[in-house]
């Protein structure tokens, strides 16, 4: 009896161990391939929230054109690299022409993300690499997609990615992250839908506890 008394616990950390590990490297893998665009407001106003948006639909205009080449992560990096002055100059315009005196600040790095889902496909919550934009002080509500692979130019209102989409996703992640994020939301799969909440949660709680950390000191 007691040996089993000391076993639960043991095999609980055991499993716990395995299970974070798993989802660590998955989702290594994800941010490792995956670059989002992460759009932030002044505030919550309704004028802020009116900005924030046109300010997204000029970027996209502008990406759009910028990546409709790009076939792989390294490719688009660069471009966002060599395009972010003339990004933070296209929101500063659009600033300008709706009469506000908002500072800007675009730049690549790698932030948290909560789960999100693009038609078909199911990014859980974690760290990405993304371009933020940042509009004055960016105390209001966010909008994000993804830049690579180009979810952000994509209609999935009907439910499903292209084909063209996923063949990009297909060639840069490994089969267990691509399977992962192509079929969490078929409830037909369930060994699959555990693996992605498993993800999920620890990814979510990591972000907490680093958030904590960050308040803290």
């Amino acid at each position: 009896m007691k040996a089993c008394v000391v076993l639960i616990p043991v095999c609980i950390i055991m499993t716990s161990v395995v299970l974070a590990s798993y989802s660590e490297d998955v989702s290594k893998g994800l941010a490792e391939n995956i670059i989002r665009l992460h759009v932030v407001a002044n505030s919550d106003s309704q004028e802020d929230q009116a900005l924030k948006r046109d300010v997204r639909d000029k970027i996209l205009e502008y990406m759009k054109k910028e990546l409709e080449t790009s076939d792989n992560i390294g490719e688009t990096r660069k471009i966002i690299n060599k395009d972010i002055k003339h990004i933070e100059k296209l929101t500063e315009d659009e600033i300008i022409r709706q009469g506000k005196n908002y500072s800007v600040k675009a730049m690549l790095g790698s932030y948290p993300f909560p789960t999100k889902v693009y038609g078909d496909i199911a990014l859980p919550a974690g760290n990405y690499e993304a371009l933020k934009v940042v509009i004055g002080k960016g105390e209001g509500a966010n909008w994000w997609c993804v830049l690579f692979p180009p979810l952000c130019f994509v209609d999935a209102s009907h439910g499903t990615v292209p084909a063209s989409v996923k063949q990009k996703l297909k060639k840069n992640l490994t089969n267990e992250e691509y399977k992962i994020i192509t079929t969490a939301d078929n409830d037909k799969d369930i060994p699959v839908k555990i693996k992605f909440k498993v993800v999920e949660f620890f990814k979510t709680q990591k972000i907490r506890f680093t958030g904590m950390i960050n308040k803290i000191f």
